[in-house]
């Protein structure tokens, strides 16, 4: 399956840890989990929390949401063992951390074999290695770290994100010219509605296919800020209809709201439909 035909509107971290937010993730509207075994998984933990995710994704029950298990990294104590066992788990992919060339990938794929990889994209090299990064045949997405790239920037907040656009547009180009998915970083402050749109607005504005998520108090505002509106829906039918009638006649160019419809229109009106189609499949499902 092609990943990006599947929506990634919401994306929900869940510590591996701990078995009631693995049972109350089974009934959240989210397009995919993140099931972590790294940041949110204390030290002392960590092997027992493999055990703890293996059993959970065994038993099943999560749906259409796509399953992405983040291990630790191949520099800490747990990362080798965390790649094994999340190899032979019932997941859709394997998520490493500060991502920063092909050679992790490589690392990580010898232990996974034909499982697919996502990359955590929050360090200044991984920014600037970011087009070889998406190059790696086994790599399906990438998630960028926010919070780690802040830290590394040494960046002050800002609404605006300002400080973050070089990391974000570089890694959504080297997304979207090798085909993967690309989810944005967090939303801290998690009870802050507004904050949480405005944010997930710019995301979706830039090119982003969906947000990465810390509660589930933030999952209703990322899946109506990344599906297309009813407003781009009509929008897109009608390009559609007047592409196609002025086609069929042979005559003039097809126009809509006063603005020339070409073919690049009507595809980018098909895509979205197409969107709009996965995204109520997943919901029926």
């Amino acid at each position: 399956m092609d990943p990006r035909s599947r929506p990634y509107r919401s994306v929900l971290y869940i510590p591996a840890s701990k078995p009631r937010a693995l049972d109350k993730a089974r009934g959240l509207p989210v397009d995919a989990i993140i099931f972590d075994l790294e940041d949110a998984v204390s030290a002392d933990e960590k092997e027992n929390a493999r055990g703890t995710l293996a059993e959970a994704l065994k038993r099943g029950g999560y749906g259409q949401r796509a399953k992405i298990v983040r291990i630790n990294g191949f520099d800490t104590p747990w990362g080798a063992d965390d790649a094994k066992a999340a190899a032979a788990m019932d997941a859709d992919a394997i998520l490493l951390p500060k991502v920063e060339s092909p050679a992790q990938l490589d690392e990580l794929a010898a232990i996974t074999g034909d499982m697919a990889l996502w990359a955590m994209m929050e360090t200044p090299r991984g920014m600037l290695n970011a087009a070889q990064i998406a190059t790696h045949p086994k790599l399906e997405g990438m998630v960028m770290g926010t919070n780690d790239l802040a830290k590394e920037l040494d960046t002050r907040f800002r609404a605006d994100r300002l400080p973050m656009m070089t990391g974000l547009g570089l890694c959504l180009l080297a997304a979207r010219a090798e085909g993967l998915v690309i989810v944005d970083g967090v939303y801290n402050k998690y009870l802050d509605e507004d904050g949480l749109w405005d944010e997930s607005v710019q995301g979706r504005d830039m090119g982003f296919d969906g947000k990465t998520l810390i509660h589930p108090a933030q999952v209703d505002g990322a899946n109506k800020a990344f599906a297309p509106s009813e407003e781009e829906i009509d929008l897109a039918k009608r390009q559609i209809a007047a592409f196609e009638e002025t086609e069929a006649s042979g005559q003039g160019v097809a126009v809509v709201d006063g603005k020339i419809v070409e073919n690049l229109h009507v595809a980018t009106a098909r895509d979205l439909l197409a969107k709009a189609e996965a995204i109520a499949a997943l919901q029926a499902g």
